[in-house]
């Protein structure tokens, strides 16, 4: 696999250790999946091959066989070959929800996906995990104010809280990031002691957290908050000013909304525009 690596974005570095011999190829990606002994939501040892044309959807075959449709030479589909490394739990949580939720559908003869696996596709795609000590931050996101969190609060904010982009169509766009870029975010509180543990045994624990809340909430498209990533501390040099955030186009104030309407939904709209994937298809 070829791909072009040359340079990993900030909010990519944590996948750097899968990337240290260069890009790996199928093979290598497989060697790695079997050390780890990472699994498809049925438990079915996991494999990442060519795209079978055999029309059976991606979640599904995974869960029959393990088998994860992977094209060479293309970002978007190491990217979440990467993250099935990176999360094993929650992407093998997240296959055995998108199966459950399908098996149902097909039982009560709805042909409708559902909110859940529309939901799970979004957060596959563009999620962001927000991990840290003080909620009043992650609130302050909620609530768009961007300058008081990420200007006013900046150094709080840096000593408390990590933001870990989990979606794979996020970490292909980051690689030619544009005024925009959005992501689906959720937040996941951690004791400060998390925030001191070695890279490897942090992202392990929160990917044990971030399974477990898959395996029991029924998420919809409404849960994700929008967030900016160009906004992330680090993520691009241009937000060490202040007068970065002044800008609309990407940090929307608070706006009043109608009885019954949400935050999210122009947001929504915008991510799902932005991302490779779609929340007509399967993840992946």
């Amino acid at each position: 696999m070829s791909a072009d690596f040359r340079q990993l974005h900030p909010l990519s570095a944590f996948l750097a250790p899968w990337l240290q011999d260069g890009v790996p190829d199928v093979a290598s990606l497989n060697h790695f999946a079997a050390a780890l002994g990472v699994v498809a939501g049925s438990g079915a040892p996991l494999r990442f091959v060519p795209p079978p044309d055999d029309g059976e959807g991606y979640e599904e075959r995974a869960w029959r066989c393990g088998d994860v449709a992977t094209r060479a030479d293309n970002r978007h589909d190491l990217f979440n070959a990467l993250i099935w490394l990176a999360f094993p739990r929650s992407k093998a949580m997240m296959n055995r929800r998108h199966c459950e939720a399908l098996a149902a559908a097909r039982a009560a003869g709805d042909a409708m996906r559902g909110a859940l696996r529309d939901a799970l596709t979004q957060f596959d795609e563009c999620g962001v995990i927000v991990a840290g000590t003080a909620p009043e931050l992650w609130q302050g996101l909620r609530d768009h104010r961007w300058r008081d969190v990420f200007v006013e609060r900046r150094a709080e904010l840096l000593r408390t809280t990590r933001f870990i982009v989990f979606g794979h169509a996020s970490h292909d766009a980051l690689g030619a990031p544009f005024v925009g870029l959005c992501g689906k975010a959720l937040f996941i509180e951690v004791d400060a002691t998390w925030l001191d543990l070695p890279p490897a045994q942090s992202l392990a624990e929160i990917d044990v957290r971030l399974a477990a809340l898959f395996e029991t909430a029924s998420f919809t498209p409404r849960d994700w908050q929008p967030l900016p990533l160009l906004g992330i501390p680090g993520a691009t040099p241009e937000n060490e000013d202040g007068a970065y955030y002044d800008d609309e186009r990407q940090f929307r104030p608070p706006r009043r909304m109608r009885a019954g309407s949400s935050p999210g939904n122009r947001w929504t709209r915008k991510c799902l525009e932005e991302s490779p994937g779609s929340t007509g298809q399967d993840a992946g």
